[in-house]
């Protein structure tokens, strides 16, 4: 799932909107700018924080969208957790014009897949569509991780046996997930670099157990990231919701075949 400002040109931060300081410098025009959260909607004060540094985020570096990676309403899945637990918490980034979708943006392709129901008619769909891509970006995001060492969940091998051979063969780049309420970016497997970006929301504190396939990680408070990708270079950063960046780099990307 994903959220995309039909606006245009910067916005204005709400009253009581932290400043936008924790954001490196403006995108580049050419570039394709995007925010990465999951497992968000509790309705707690913290995913207020969280949303308000999104916006903040947005003043300064005024991403395109927003991809979500699952559980973006946790717990009851009434029309009043809509609201508490989605609406209200981004409510300026919505009243700014955003909008669910799946797409194609520029030089990336995106595939969302449906973790919880993979079946084979969903398979068949993911590789029919990355082997048909022709963008030289692909980068695929669900909620269940391949990779990952948060305690409470962990690496989903069953999926990561049907999904990485096709992720391998046909050039993925980048594959963003959450399920694990942390932050954690895994060392390149076969080539791609997997996240964990689960602690939009509810937090499992002291959750990371770090391993050799811990590239950097964070379970210390709420995240969610900023990402550019100009040419084949893609450049992100982890920010807390007290603003503070937890992790950031570079990633090439991946020779197509």
């Amino acid at each position: 799932m994903a959220l995309a400002p039909s606006g245009s040109g910067s916005p204005r931060p709400p009253a009581g909107a932290p400043e936008a300081q924790i954001i490196t410098a403006a995108a580049r025009p050419e570039s394709l700018t995007f925010a990465v959260l999951g497992d968000v909607g509790n309705g707690d004060s913290v995913q207020y924080d969280v949303g308000r540094q999104l916006w903040a985020a947005r003043a300064a570096f005024p991403f395109e969208f927003v991809i979500l990676l699952g559980d973006n309403r946790l717990g009851r899945q009434t029309s009043e957790d809509f609201v508490t637990k989605f609406q209200k918490p981004y409510e300026p980034l919505l009243q700014s014009g955003v909008r669910f979708y799946t797409c194609v943006r520029q030089h990336v392709r995106f595939v969302v897949l449906d973790t919880n129901f993979l079946d084979p008619k969903q398979i068949a769909w993911t590789e029919e569509t990355l082997r048909n891509a022709r963008e030289p970006w692909k980068i695929v995001y669900f909620h269940h991780p391949l990779y990952s060492n948060g305690g409470r969940h962990g690496s989903d091998v069953e999926l990561r046996v049907v999904l990485e051979p096709m992720f391998v063969k046909y050039g993925v780049s980048v594959v963003f997930t959450s399920h694990d309420h942390i932050y954690e970016r895994l060392t390149p497997q076969k080539g791609i670099t997997y996240f964990v970006e689960g602690s939009g929301g509810p937090l499992r504190k002291g959750d990371l157990r770090r391993s050799e396939t811990t590239a950097a990680g964070f379970d210390q408070d709420q995240t969610f990231m900023l990402v550019e990708i100009a040419g084949d270079q893609m450049s992100f950063k982890a920010i807390s919701r007290t603003g503070v960046t937890v992790d950031s780099g570079v990633i090439g990307r991946r020779p197509t075949t």
